[in-house]
């Protein structure tokens, strides 16, 4: 056994990393029209250069930037398509006993990709700043069609929620084009839809929402094949599947059986960062409609909610008993998410923060190798 050379890495992480006091004294007084646009990046600038060295200390081989620069995970990116537009609401996202900032997503146009989309930018920064790969985390275009909710496209772009799906898979084939002309070579998807699809609670809600929550599993299946179609043969894109992180919270639970055949069978990624942190996840049974050869399955056995540090024993065992179902030379190891999905960060000290990925280093290490 060995480790790898290429995406996803033995030891890997999912994205995002804590804001540092900096990022968020800044972000403060931007919102409060007490910094300018060019004073804020240039802060930005300065801590994700330091974020990228402490990634690179601890042994990481996947450099991403913290998604300091974002609010969201998810909103930004959207935000910044063409025909989508992020607006205040009178709610937010609801998860176990509190929400996230009040916005909401709408459709005003037709959806596209332009080549001056931001985040380009904020890909070639990391790139520029390390030796390792740089890996960029954008939202999957399953995500953004889930959370539409009733009324939210407007009737001179699109006659309802399921005709965005054709023009939203080629803004992504079109996203994926601009990153690797950017030089990306390990792009991520990230994804709650699946898990809610895993959940009898999301589905119930969703079809309240309207949804045909009967048939989502295939036609996301034919949305993120399309948009893969774009990707080439030196590019790895991965996607992470998320319950829900949020201050330390989560939204839905329940395993991976409903949806793993279509996920993992069907889904031409390269790669599945999963969530295996609690029994809220499930067993490591569905693993077995991974098809052998070079797919690979990331397992998120060390959380990012709460900074105790796991016993390195407890993780080897769980890699252990995941081996019953998929070949270890498919799996790979990190968190089970980020450990800032959102600006507000989890509940957790940056010094635990940073001990999690390094221990996950280690323990890469002693199960592959050196």
């Amino acid at each position: 056994m060995s480790q790898r050379t290429k995406p996803p890495f033995r030891a890997d992480q999912v994205g995002s990393i804590l804001r540092t006091k900096a990022i968020h004294d800044a972000r403060t007084k931007h919102e409060a029209g007490q910094m300018t646009d060019a004073q804020l990046k240039a802060i930005e600038d300065e801590e994700i250069i330091k974020v990228i060295k402490k990634q690179e200390d601890v042994g990481l081989e996947a450099i991403t930037d913290g998604e300091y620069r974002r609010s969201f995970w998810h909103y930004d990116f959207y935000g910044m398509l063409d025909g989508v537009t992020v607006e205040m609401s009178d709610h937010g996202i609801q998860f176990q006993g509190m929400q996230t900032k009040m916005k909401v997503l709408k459709v005003t146009g037709k959806i596209g990709f332009a080549p001056n989309h931001p985040m380009i930018e904020h890909f070639k920064f990391v790139k520029a700043h390390t030796k390792k790969t740089p890996k960029m985390c954008i939202p999957s275009p399953t995500v953004m069609h889930f959370r539409l909710e009733p009324g939210s496209v407007a009737a001179s772009a699109y006659p309802n929620r399921d005709a965005i799906f054709d023009d939203l898979a080629i803004a992504y084939q079109d996203a994926i084009k601009a990153f690797y002309a950017a030089g990306c070579r390990y792009l991520q998807f990230d994804d709650t839809a699946w898990a809610y699809l895993c959940s009898q609670e999301e589905l119930k809600k969703a079809r309240e929402r309207g949804l045909d929550v009967d048939h989502l599993q295939e036609t996301y299946t034919k949305c993120i094949n399309k948009a893969l179609e774009a990707k080439p043969a030196d590019m790895t894109i991965t996607t992470h599947v998320c319950r829900g992180n949020f201050r330390s919270t989560f939204i839905s639970s329940g395993g991976y059986e409903p949806v793993a055949q279509n996920l993992l069978e069907k889904c031409n990624y390269d790669g599945y960062f999963l969530e295996y942190d609690t029994d809220r996840a499930g067993g490591f049974e569905p693993l077995r409609f991974l098809p052998k050869g070079n797919k690979m399955v990331v397992l998120g056995l060390v959380t990012s909610k709460s900074g105790t540090l796991e016993k390195k024993d407890d993780i080897k065992k769980r890699i252990d008993e995941a081996t019953k179902f998929v070949a270890l030379d498919q799996l790979c190891l990190s968190p089970q998410c980020g450990f800032a999905s959102t600006e507000e960060g989890n509940v957790l000290a940056e010094d635990e923060q940073w001990a999690k990925l390094k221990a996950i280093v280690e323990i890469s290490h002693e199960v592959w190798g050196k």
